[in-house]
């Protein structure tokens, strides 16, 4: 139960609404605190309430209220609102008589005997379904002493049922004791179930509610179906059965929310008055939950007005009943007919585990074993659906609607009305396929299609197939089509077919010998495609992609599942539909439908204008391509990379790979991913952009004496950290010409107050580069004037030549020296020249770099247009060599010497240094 309010704050929230009269005693509500404290079973929530009361009848707060009945409800709203339940009652009743039940273990048997025959209803319905009534929940001591009898009359004859209803819609009286022993009946022996805390705030103590091991009488166990049903009514110790029971997974209830009772609820009479308070004395706390069903109610599986609940429970049962022969007819199915044999026993075993205890409809058993067999199998054609009014079942189609005819006369109609073909402007083929029939290598069928479509089409410079109409039909003849539109000097594998049902599994590949011309693999196929592109018009189109034989045009195809069967659960709405063939790509791909993705997404009405302007584009690709590879071969910096990159690409355009490829945009991101993945250099990128770019690194400006002073403040920030150590952090890389005019203001503002700390942090973190000429400067401040330190060498591929750069011999202030520890802080955005500085420290052992790997950046990029088009490379120019391995790293960046996200690197730095001096102290 959610408590909102400060406990100090209850009774002054409480009190200061009371206008209580001085002359009437304040101690009514000081005893009705007390009563609380003692009593209520939240006593966490009255922590400082006596001191907070004493406080607000002390301040002179506290006026008149004369009637009393209306001080008593403005004490239960105070209550209430302030400890948020509803249960905290005040009342004035001068003439209540408090009447003591008669406990029921000390009614005689005969009594105890008649109030169980009333209060319990035993009936057997059709299909031995068991329902008992039950309106009072007996007690521990009670079911023990009448323990044959219930056994006799009640449980053993339960047990014999299927399936039972507990009602308990009427259910208003009762012992909590009691719950763990009906608990029992519908749970096993062991191990023993933790079923209820009960906290009793009077006496102070803590009661755990356990199943029990041993009962008299015949369990029901836990595999029988069990439903409750509930109403407004419920109430009480009935209540923790049913929540007990749904919560466990055990039964599932049905009817109305329950009443939202209590453990146990005393009224206390406010001593000295006639003035009373009702208060929660106990309360339960589920270890199943963490919660409870007090106050708020158990809130049904299946919310029915009450009086429907028993109709709706029996017809519960009946689906439940059926759930077994459902998933044994679903089981067979799959084993049968399932294409994916090796995923078979995988989907076998867990539809023998799935629990599906909470079904209450076959739509909700369709709904949990469709979302279930489409996890494991990870196959979306597996489908099983709920169709409410047994709708017609869509069957594969029979393949053999598309076999042809055996006549010539009768084969000439039907290709006629399924194939057209034209000639359109700008020598564009057109050929429109609506269905495909059963095409085969034959001579007859060869010859017509010879005549009909390739003899017209030979000479076009691209081709249109149009599959906008084209809602399937027989897979066989797409080897055939295929086979037109790829060389004939090698042999092609274009898809593989596995039939479950045949246990058979078919190649089909290029056939070796065409009648009539064949159209090629070098001009441009656009296939076109509509939302009604189904079945074996998919196949074609993606095998189209996945072959890179042409670029697909149009709308995203209707991904109808192909080659699968359906099946109608017999006396249900529930069918399960299952493929028994896969569909094998060229690369051995299993293809699952769902729809074949246009490379250009356009209107269907509008896909034939596009493929002129598509076509156009690809004319022009392969100057492009050998454009990248020729600027590549001429500014990368290292060269062999270069020529590989080179003849890769040209390698990806021969082989069609660049078919899907529809526009400018598309162009630069696929090259920039296959420069990248060919080169393993992030750097390299080509990018769209219809005015020429500016140059990158600009000849830097220097900075008049006005701005130095902005510039300083802006690159650098210096700290003073605990233990003397030095904090400098720079963000840009700047040129050897800014540095040396803002050197005197540099070594005044920023230097002189770090060069003699005993220790120094370079914060590295946030720099991405810049100018790389001032490295040997910063450098030769962390090492002595001679000997000369080589730092790193630069081969510069535009002049090819190599450059070896060292420390600098004279400096302008003093130097930091070689011997104080420093660590560089670096990230996954420290680039470039920064990258440059780092590494070269880390080489020559004169820092310890912390943080994360830096990204791996370029001193120098050109940009370089390719061929005559809107395109642009970022091409590396020049790479740097490690002073001591000679070996190029600037493609891989700097890997730190400790490990550390970005945002904790600093303070790792300080334990580094504190550690250390620690260490060299102790040495001493």
């Amino acid at each position: 139960m959610a408590q909102h309010n400060p406990p100090t704050l209850l009774l002054v929230l409480l009190l200061s609404t009371l206008t209580v009269n001085s002359s009437f005693q304040p101690a009514l509500v000081l005893e009705m605190a007390k009563i609380l404290l003692e009593n209520y079973c939240f006593p966490e929530n009255l922590v400082g309430m006596q001191d907070a009361i004493q406080q607000a009848i002390n301040s002179g707060e506290i006026l008149q209220i004369s009637d009393k009945k209306t001080l008593a409800s403005v004490l239960t709203n105070g209550v209430q609102g302030a400890l948020n339940d509803p249960r905290l009652t005040v009342s004035y009743e001068p003439n209540f008589v408090p009447v003591m039940p008669q406990m029921l273990p000390s009614l005689p048997v005969e009594q105890l005997i008649w109030l169980v025959r009333n209060s319990v209803k035993l009936d057997i319905l059709d299909n031995n379904v068991g329902y008992l009534r039950m309106d009072r929940i007996i007690g521990e001591k009670t079911a023990a002493k009448l323990g044959s009898l219930l056994m006799d009359n009640i449980w053993d004859k339960i047990a014999q049922t299927s399936s039972l209803i507990l009602d308990l819609r009427f259910s208003t009286a009762g012992e909590l004791s009691g719950v763990p022993f009906i608990i029992s009946y519908f749970s096993d022996p062991e191990p023993l179930i933790h079923i209820d805390i009960v906290y009793d705030r009077p006496s102070n103590t803590t009661k755990e509610l356990w199943t029990m091991p041993s009962i008299k009488g015949k369990r029901y166990g836990k595999k029988k179906d069990v439903i409750i049903l509930t109403s407004k009514r419920t109430v009480g110790a009935a209540e923790a059965v049913a929540y007990t029971l749904k919560n466990l997974k055990r039964a599932i209830t049905v009817g109305e929310r329950t009443a939202g009772g209590s453990v146990k609820v005393q009224k206390i009479q406010i001593p000295q008055s006639e003035f009373y308070i009702t208060v929660p004395v106990a309360r339960s706390v589920s270890p199943i939950t963490g919660h409870s069903w007090e106050v708020s109610g158990v809130s049904p599986t299946v919310l029915v007005n009450a009086k429907e609940a028993v109709a709706e429970a029996k017809s519960l049962l009946a689906v439940r009943s059926a759930i077994p022969k459902v998933v044994q007819n679903i089981t067979d199915i799959i084993r049968r007919f399932y294409a994916f044999t090796d995923r078979v026993p995988a989907l076998l075993q867990h539809l023998k585990s799935t629990d599906l205890f909470s079904v209450v409809s076959e739509e909700d058993l369709a709904v949990r074993l469709n979302q279930d067999l489409q996890t494991v199998s990870e196959d979306p054609r597996l489908i099983i659906k709920y169709t409410q009014d047994n709708a017609a079942i869509e069957e594969e189609e029979d393949a053999a609607l598309y076999n042809l005819p055996e006549d010539s006369e009768s084969l000439k109609v039907l290709v006629d009305t399924t194939i057209k073909v034209e000639i359109l402007p700008h020598n564009i083929g057109y050929l429109r396929f609506d269905k495909f029939v059963k095409l085969s290598a034959g001579a007859q069928v060869e010859d017509l299609m010879a005549k009909k479509v390739w003899e017209p089409l030979k000479d076009t410079n691209n081709l249109i197939i149009d599959l906008r109409y084209n809602t399937g039909g027989s897979s066989s003849s797409l080897a055939l089509i295929l086979s037109y539109l790829h060389d004939t000097s090698k042999k092609h594998h274009f898809f593989t077919i596995y039939d479950q049902i045949q246990n058979t599994t078919t190649e089909y590949d290029s056939l070796p010998r065409m009648v009539g011309p064949t159209y090629g693999s070098k001009r441009g196929v656009y296939v076109l495609t509509s939302y009604d592109t189904a079945s074996t018009g998919e196949e074609f189109a993606y095998l189209i992609q996945s072959l890179h034989r042409g670029t697909v045009i149009g709308e995203i195809t209707s991904g109808t599942l192909m080659h699968s069967k359906t099946f109608q659960i017999e006396g249900t709405g529930i069918s399960v539909t299952v493929p028994f063939m896969n569909f094998l790509d060229n690369n051995g791909e299993c293809w699952l439908g769902g729809g074949v993705v246009p490379d250009a997404i356009v209107l269907a009405e509008e896909a034939v204008e596009h493929v002129r302007d598509i076509a156009d584009f690809h004319q022009g690709l392969k100057s492009v391509i050998k454009g990248t590879g020729n600027l590549l071969e001429k500014h990368y910096a290292i060269h062999e990379v270069a020529l590989k990159v080179s003849k890769v690409l040209f390698s990806k355009w021969t082989e069609g790979l660049y078919w899907s490829v529809v526009d400018y945009e598309s162009l630069a991101s696929q090259l920039t991913a296959d420069l990248q993945e060919t080169s393993d250099d992030h750097r390299l990128h080509v990018f769209h952009c219809d005015v020429e770019p500016e140059s990158l690194h600009d000849v830097p400006k220097i900075p008049t004496p006005e701005e130095m002073g902005y510039i300083i403040d802006a690159l650098f920030k210096v700290e003073l950290l605990p233990g003397n150590v030095g904090y400098l952090r720079f963000d840009m890389m700047a040129d050897i010409e800014v540095i040396k005019a803002i050197g005197p203001q540099f070594i005044k503002a920023v230097w002189s107050k770090i060069v003699n700390t005993n220790a120094l942090i370079i914060d590295m973190r946030y720099n991405t580069g810049g100018y790389s000429t001032a490295i040997p400067l910063f450098c030769s401040y962390f090492f002595d004037a001679e000997p000369l330190r080589h730092l790193y060498s630069v081969f510069d591929r535009t002049t090819a030549s190599m450059t070896e750069v060292t420390t600098l011999s004279q400096v302008t202030g003093q130097r930091y020296g070689s011997f104080k520890d420093i660590y560089i802080l670096t990230s996954h955005m420290t680039g470039s020249a920064a990258e440059v500085f780092t590494r070269s420290m880390k080489d020559l052992k004169r820092a310890t770099i912390v943080g994360e790997p830096t990204i791996g950046g370029s001193l120098s990029s050109g940009t370089y247009q390719i061929a005559d088009s809107v395109l642009y490379a970022s091409i590396p120019n020049q790479v740097v060599l490690s002073a001591i391995t000679g070996k190029a790293w600037s493609i891989s960046g700097v890997e730190p010497h400790v490990v550390a996200q970005a945002s904790d690197a600093l303070p790792v730095a300080q334990r580094l240094i504190a550690a250390r001096q620690q260490k060299r102290e102790q040495g001493n």
